[in-house]
């Protein structure tokens, strides 16, 4: 039970998930969080309403964004990677599922519950107390109506009484708990005594009359599988990029346009004052903004130190003003472009002057560069073979079809396709099934290439794309049936099986008596290992094995000893000296633990009742959608 839970509770991505699911963003994103992309390409239905591709990229930018606006010191790579995307697009059917059910059974959220939430969210707060000034001007920078934002705060807030809700259901008795408790944390003092199966093989002696007999008795366990030698050829983007060319001028129009993705590392630190306006405000309320903007510019180039005071006094960024500004660090891609171009050309320590961008007017503060950035020489070869590539990818898009229509078309042979598309064909060694599913990564053509139209009929099979870009099309030239392998292809591995076999009996019979001899408190000669102290997470070098049965032993009356055979290595004997109940010794750590074993329950049952949710509606992937979404 306990490591079910420590499976669905610990982890970085579980904590995605759960942030994703219960009014994560407020402000942060939500509408192009929610909101479905009209009639784009779908990467996900569920129940036949739409996740557009849209909304999943929006999404998983907006979680990367979040984790960083959190403090959270997160990899780059694992932002990047499919395990992340993944939970991401899990974390929105999640949303979409409990939406759904919330909607069957007509839960609603009061005016009043709306009210109370929304007075009380930091981000319209001003001297400590709801601004309706700054609530209207959130709104309107992030293109958000009061109507729109207050029904997805309501789902929100529906969404996460339901996963509290659950969580509250959750009851476990004290006395139960803290038994599971204490054996969750027990410690237990060990040592070890190993019979191996090796020390005995070379007491087994087997007779050539047993190997024969095991022969005939087992026939069918030695049969060679059909194997088939095969022609393919095939049709890869890597194979065109020979056939492609860049120019410098394409190279660096790329790097012009893709500035903050060959940036390299590079993070800035900077502060700011934010002199704020409406996406609609009129010329005369602009120029009122930059006037009261230029004020504070000047109090600043006339004293520097001034900096985090007046943003504290005047910036109207309320998630940084109490910071002094300061917004911490950020990359390439994290800022709208006018902030972005002046942070990234400025010196540490300079002041910008007035920043106009859709939010407003910004005084910008350089506080501190890490990393590097790479330049256009250092990037150029690199983006030229990038481009190599997409034009490659390009062609044999292109070329695909026609690929597959050619080898249709010309079933008899390869060489016609091979010469229409420049292409070796290559000949494979004697293959089984199993083999042919493991050299192409692939068990659909390994299935083709062993089917009466490509055995009998001597067909080409189809084109298979085995792998993103690469399309392989085959023919048997050569099949060998299944037949029995002859005894003297298998004795030698017969002879072996039985004296493993007997050294197993004889290292099991030795460690038993030894386990008697133990139990019963006789002397008995045994290589005991230094004992060490472990718990359930801490092997201390002991093996797997050793580690699924050390809490299995009866720990009575001590020592205690318990037996047990691991398959082909021989038989352990485990000694529990001591036990130590960590809990008892520190009553707020048992405090601690037993609050973390109503959370990973109340986790638990959240995540059965999602899974049940999933379990009775249609979810349908669309897995080319998700994998040009993240190649991209």
């Amino acid at each position: 039970m306990l490591e079910a839970l420590r499976k669905h509770t610990q982890g970085w991505m579980a904590k995605i998930i759960l942030a994703l699911i219960v009014v994560p963003f407020a402000l942060f994103g939500i509408d192009s969080y929610l909101n479905q992309a009209g009639g784009q390409v779908a990467v996900a239905k569920v129940d036949g309403q739409k996740i557009s591709l849209q909304e999943y990229s929006n999404a998983v930018e907006n979680a990367r964004n979040y984790m960083q606006s959190q403090g959270q010191k997160v990899d780059t790579a694992l932002l990047e990677s499919p395990a992340f995307k993944q939970s991401v697009l899990d974390s929105i059917i999640t949303r979409r599922l409990m939406e759904g059910a919330i909607q069957d059974y007509r839960f609603k959220i009061s005016d009043d519950q709306l009210s109370q939430h929304v007075i009380g969210m930091p981000e319209f707060q001003s001297n400590g107390k709801f601004s309706e000034e700054t609530y209207n001007q959130l709104l309107t920078q992030n293109k958000l109506t009061p109507a729109k934002f207050e029904q997805n705060i309501r789902k929100d807030l529906a969404v996460q009484q339901v996963r509290d809700g659950l969580s509250n259901l959750v009851f476990m008795p004290q006395k139960v708990a803290e038994q599971s408790l204490m054996s969750e944390f027990e410690q237990r003092e060990v040592s070890v005594v190993d019979v191996k199966v090796r020390d005995y093989v070379s007491q087994v002696t087997v007779s050539p009359d047993q190997v024969q007999a095991y022969y005939n008795q087992h026939k069918t366990k030695f049969i060679a599988p059909a194997k088939v030698k095969l022609q393919f050829t095939l049709l890869s983007a890597a194979g065109l990029v020979g056939q492609v060319a860049v120019s410098d001028e394409e190279v660096k129009q790329d790097y012009e346009e893709n500035a903050a993705k060959y940036q390299g590392n590079e993070q800035r630190q900077a502060s700011h004052i934010l002199i704020g306006f409406n996406s609609n405000a009129s010329a005369a309320e602009k120029d009122a903004a930059k006037e009261k903007a230029a004020s504070i510019l000047a109090q600043v180039k006339a004293n520097p130190k001034s900096f985090e005071k007046l943003a504290i006094e005047f910036s109207q960024d309320t998630g940084s003003a109490g910071k002094g500004g300061d917004l911490g660090s950020f990359g390439r891609g994290a800022m709208v472009k006018p902030f972005e171009n002046a942070a990234f050309s400025m010196k540490v320590g300079d002041i910008s002057d007035l920043v106009e961008s859709e939010f407003g007017y910004h005084i910008i503060k350089l506080t501190g560069i890490t990393g590097e950035s790479a330049d256009f020489e250092s990037m150029k070869l690199k983006i030229k073979a990038e481009l190599l590539f997409q034009k490659a990818q390009a062609k044999y898009a292109e070329l695909a079809d026609d690929f597959g229509n050619t080898v249709y078309e010309q079933s008899g042979s390869l060489e016609p396709v091979a010469k229409k598309f420049d292409l070796q064909v290559q000949t494979s060694p004697a293959m089984t099934k199993d083999e042919i599913a493991k050299f192409f990564k692939n068990e659909r053509l390994a299935s083709m290439v062993f089917s009466d139209e490509v055995l009998k009929e001597k067909r080409n099979t189809e084109a298979v794309e085995i792998s993103p870009n690469n399309l392989v099309a085959a023919r048997t030239v050569e099949y060998t049936p299944e037949a029995p392998r002859s005894f003297d292809e298998v004795k030698g591995g017969i002879e072996s099986l039985l004296k493993g076999e007997a050294a197993t009996k004889l290292a099991q019979q030795k460690g038993e008596a030894l386990l008697a001899d133990f139990k019963a408190g006789k002397a008995a000669n045994a290589d005991w290992i230094t004992p060490v102290t472990v718990d359930r997470r801490n092997a201390q070098g002991l093996s797997d094995a050793v580690m699924r049965n050390v809490f299995k032993v009866n720990t009575h009356t001590l020592p205690a000893y318990y037996g047990f055979n691991e398959a082909n290595q021989g038989y352990t004997v485990i000694k529990v000296i001591a036990v130590n109940q960590k809990l008892k010794d520190s009553p707020e750590v048992a405090d601690r633990a037993y609050k973390a074993y109503q959370q990973a329950l109340g986790a638990e049952m959240s995540h059965a009742y999602v899974a049940s949710l999933r379990a009775k509606k249609d979810i349908k992937l669309n897995v080319k959608a998700l994998m040009s979404s993240n190649n991209n």
